[in-house]
């Protein structure tokens, strides 16, 4: 089953998925994949709750390693970091997301992908998230994308990515060849419970 993950921005999906990728790992279910937390801080021109969002990081599952992965693109051009030769800047994206980074994150799909296919394992596949550079474009996360397309496996039964409401149209017309009609969801105890049903069907 494919999982797609969608809603407004900040209503807490990335803290969702860190809190169920934990849970699910702590019962047996281990997550393999990426997750990609806001670089927030406290802030006088920032949101309600007086944080102003700076960059993105990438956690990669399940080894938890984080690496810096995208800045706000106002700020890159401020501090001198803004390439325009970058594929987010191609696409005009508001983040600018490090071509360094991006092979980075390509380099850890390739290697969870090998490694999980001969562990014999099942593993939740993690993408968070799959945004206008790969939907588009079929640029960024290509090794992720790669894996996703394969559909389900032994190693891989379930899936879940990360898409904006603008987007999961895109999803869906790609992966529904591989995966079947996903199921969209939002961060809830319903999708947490939803997943492991899926899991359970599946041992």
């Amino acid at each position: 089953m494919l999982f797609i993950l969608t809603g407004d921005i900040q209503i807490g999906k990335t803290r969702w998925l860190e809190s169920t990728c934990r849970k699910l790992a702590a019962d047996g279910i281990p997550c393999a994949g990426v997750v990609a937390p806001g670089v927030w801080v406290p802030s006088e021109h920032g949101d309600a709750n007086g944080f102003e969002k700076l960059g993105i990081d990438n956690l990669l599952l399940p080894q938890g390693e984080r690496i810096p992965f995208a800045r706000r693109r106002d700020l890159a051009q401020a501090e001198g970091t803004f390439d325009p030769n970058s594929q987010s800047a191609q696409m005009q994206l508001g983040w600018e997301i490090s071509d360094d980074a991006i092979v980075q994150v390509n380099a850890h799909f390739d290697l969870i992908a090998a490694r999980t296919h001969h562990n014999g394992r099942q593993s939740l596949l993690v993408v968070d998230e799959l945004g206008r550079l790969e939907l588009i474009r079929n640029q960024g996360l290509t090794s992720a994308l790669a894996l996703l397309d394969e559909g389900p496996s032994p190693a891989f039964p379930h899936a879940l990515i990360v898409v904006r409401d603008a987007l999961v149209d895109l999803a869906r017309e790609r992966f529904a060849p591989s995966w079947g009609d996903p199921a969209l969801v939002s961060p809830t105890q319903d999708a947490e419970e939803a997943i492991r049903r899926a899991f359970k069907a599946t041992c």
